[in-house]
């Protein structure tokens, strides 16, 4: 399964225009990520990253949206891995 996550680009490094890099804050964990497939991307911009690599630029609304319904995700496996615990 692959999955691609939002984040928000807080700082850029323009020190080779082809390796272009760039800090994403996924919610209070920031990464270093390769800008190279959003060369028009800027402080503040939402991006959708997979592996590393921002692959696409997106609107802050849609970003928490998937970033609210990731989160609902993980609460609900936890929920069900709770149950299978109490159930053995």
């Amino acid at each position: 399964m692959c999955l691609a996550v939002p984040g928000e680009l807080v700082s850029i490094s323009e020190k080779d225009p082809v390796f272009r890099v760039g800090i994403v804050d996924f919610g209070g964990i920031t990464k270093q990520v390769n800008l190279y497939c959003v060369p028009e991307a800027k402080l503040g911009d939402y991006l959708i990253v997979h592996v590393g690599l921002a692959l696409n630029i997106i609107d802050k609304e849609e970003a928490l949206a998937i970033r609210d319904d990731l989160r609902k995700l993980v609460l609900e496996e936890e929920r069900l891995q709770n149950l299978e615990k109490e159930g053995s």
